[in-house]
């Protein structure tokens, strides 16, 4: 299979987001191994990443980023600035650089990059992890519609991605970044729920689960909208009808809207709290 992106890519850095990038693009034949080398400062990971899949590891993130086309900065947003100068004059010229770190902008990483480097900010979620993520991602002032879709493919590889004004990122965050908190409360609350009614807690939690899992893919897969989809699993004067009215009198709606919004004004705060901050329409974070 052809690769779908092209040239060397670099990781800075490999927790679990890094990780589960790498583990995507290789997964999907987006990239060969030969292309990706990752920079980690902790001997054990360097070790067990090599391992699992063969990638080239390196402690040294200068040495990682010299000879990359991608650079995929997958550090903590507290030592950005920090690694961000460390590299900065070992890029290649043209080299594209691609940021997950929350709360930091793209105005901010620019400035501690040579002139003209093109910048691309991502937001992804922690379903990255199974391939099943959900990424907004923003193009710098320097990049091009080319550097965007080599950003989106990247992405794409664990999941899915939209592209959107950086403005938006902290609705991204107050949506999907934080989303599957929601979700995980929402399972949690109907295995309890199997529980209280007689089913045991291994087949409450197995169900429940799978029935968001099978609804998400219904919504995806069809693309009808919810509230049909929802109209056809309730009968008339049957359980799925009577069950809704208690949601709604339980404002469901409302609490998810309400939450939604309320992250994406703390994401807008803990925006404005980072050096340099600016009015944090512009910044994102996960909490």
């Amino acid at each position: 299979m052809q690769e779908l992106v092209s040239g060397k890519l670099a990781f800075v850095g490999t927790g679990n987001m890094g990780e589960a990038l790498i583990k995507g693009l290789l997964g999907r034949g987006a990239v060969r191994t030969d292309q990706i080398t990752a920079a980690e400062p902790r001997e054990n990971q360097r070790a067990r990443i090599a391992a699992a899949y063969g990638v080239s590891m390196v402690s040294d993130n200068r040495a990682a980023v010299s000879d990359a086309d991608v650079v995929v900065m997958c550090v903590k947003p507290q030592i950005l600035d920090k690694v961000l100068d460390e590299v900065s004059p070992h890029l290649r010229p043209g080299a594209r650089v691609i940021s997950i770190a929350a709360g930091k902008s793209i105005e901010g990483i620019e400035s501690r990059l040579p002139p003209g480097t093109p910048v691309v900010r991502a937001m992804p979620n922690v379903a990255a992890l199974v391939g099943a993520g959900a990424t907004g991602i923003a193009a710098g002032a320097n990049a091009t519609p080319e550097d965007l879709e080599v950003a989106k493919r990247v992405f794409d590889s664990v999941g899915m991605s939209v592209v959107l004004d950086e403005g938006l990122l902290d609705a991204v965050t107050g949506l999907s970044g934080s989303g599957p908190a929601y979700v995980f409360m929402i399972i949690e609350a109907l295995s309890d729920a199997g529980v209280k009614v007689g089913l045991s807690r291994w087949d409450a939690m197995a169900l429940a689960s799978q029935t968001v899992f099978g609804a998400a893919k219904l919504a995806i897969e069809t693309q009808e909208h919810p509230g049909r989809l929802k109209d056809m699993v309730c009968s008339p004067g049957g359980t799925a009808i009577a069950a809704v009215h208690q949601l709604e009198q339980g404002g469901l709606r409302t609490t998810l809207i309400n939450a939604v919004e309320v992250a994406t004004r703390r994401s807008q705060e803990l925006g404005r709290q980072e050096p340099g901050g600016s009015s944090g329409t512009n910044r994102a974070s996960v909490k």
